[in-house]
């Protein structure tokens, strides 16, 4: 099962890789993992999404987080009302026969074209995971020439912060 666990942490230089490397050691793959800066400048936020057999193996990897010296707090975000959004640019193929058709499908996702030349599109689309799989999956019939994808970020619902749960 996937797990979204939000762990905020100092903000030195450094800490995302202790983080990384942790979890990675434990023999977990990190699925998506996203950085920055929160409301307070001194503390950053690492939404990290990682596949955990059972909750025995989540524990685990949460506890030996929580041991590290610049981690402040760690809320799994899993099973909680929850806001999660992923970024992608996606660099796709297009000619003056398929401009067209391409900005059809850019509009009925919602997304953006964000540049244009001779040869390519850059499309910017924000939305669930599943929402970029499906765009991805109609523009690879045009070619797509290249992905960026931020990696899942996660915000619980409701006016308590992750800091106070």
């Amino acid at each position: 099962m996937k797990h979204t666990l939000a762990v905020l942490v100092e903000n030195r230089p450094g800490v995302l890789t202790h983080v990384s490397g942790l979890i990675s050691r434990r023999a977990f793959n990190i699925e998506s993992i996203a950085a920055g800066y929160t409301e307070e400048p001194d503390m950053t936020r690492i939404t990290v999404e990682v596949e955990a057999d059972d909750l025995y193996e989540l524990d685990q990897v949460v506890n030996q987080l929580a041991k590290l010296i610049d981690v402040i707090k760690i809320v799994d975000l899993t099973g909680e009302d929850t806001v999660h959004r992923e970024m992608a640019l996606i660099k796709v193929a297009a000619t003056p026969q398929t401009r067209s058709d391409i900005i059809n499908i850019v509009e009925v996702f919602r997304a953006h074209v964000v540049d244009v030349n001779k040869e390519t599109l850059i499309v910017e689309l924000t939305g669930e995971p599943m929402k970029i799989d499906a765009i991805c999956e109609l523009l690879a019939d045009y070619g797509i020439r290249e992905i960026v994808r931020t990696g899942k970020v996660a915000i619980g619902r409701g006016p308590k912060p992750a800091k106070d749960s």
